[in-house]
């Protein structure tokens, strides 16, 4: 599922499971009929094994951003958020992208080379997407860098920083803005 199939349908859909599972989390203070899409992006997995996509919803007032991976099988230690019937590709574990190495991967490379994600749209939701952005020329590797993901999107600048991630979605008609992740150095010279 690295690449996106045409066409193809996903049983249960999103909007059947995600807001149910987005607002059970501490990060989420809206209940879950209060959510509703306002867009998402994608990263390429180089191997095409993984799908990687970052879900948008907002609740009128907050916009929650949820990264999710799509597996042949479940991840080992994932955060399983639903399995679900592809039409095409078959049964997919679908797992909060934090903990999965291939969304780890394509953070620390979208920021590295100052990147742009694939920007993706599906019906009503119009196009978002997440730009990386150097603060500090450091090694951009699991071992020496944290993500630390804004769950509930920020305005704020990011401080002492290695890296940042933004976005841009629509909301209403308009072109929001705001602060998706800040990369910071864990290893040598921090």
């Amino acid at each position: 599922m690295g690449k996106i199939h045409a066409g193809a349908t996903l049983t249960p859909h999103f909007r059947e499971f995600l807001p149910a599972w987005v607002a059970a989390q501490p990060w989420c203070a809206a209940p879950p009929e209060a959510l509703r899409p306002t867009g998402f992006f994608r990263f390429e997995d180089p191997a095409g094994e993984v799908g990687v996509e970052t879900h948008l919803l907002h609740d009128g007032q907050d916009v929650y951003q949820v990264p999710l991976t799509y597996r042949a099988a479940p991840l080992a230690g994932g955060a399983l958020v639903a399995r679900a019937e592809h039409s095409v590709l078959g049964t997919r574990w679908i797992h909060d992208a934090v903990s999965d190495p291939v969304w780890i991967a394509a953070v620390l490379d979208l920021v590295a080379r100052n990147g742009v994600s694939d920007s993706a749209s599906r019906g009503p939701i119009g196009p978002a997407e997440a730009r990386g952005r150097v603060l500090r020329p450091v090694p951009f590797t699991p071992e020496t860098i944290t993500i630390d993901l804004d769950r509930r999107i920020v305005r704020d600048e990011p401080g002492d920083a290695a890296g940042v991630v933004t976005g841009s979605w629509h909301h209403e008609g308009v072109i929001a803005t705001g602060r998706l992740a800040v990369l910071r150095q864990t290893g040598p010279n921090t």
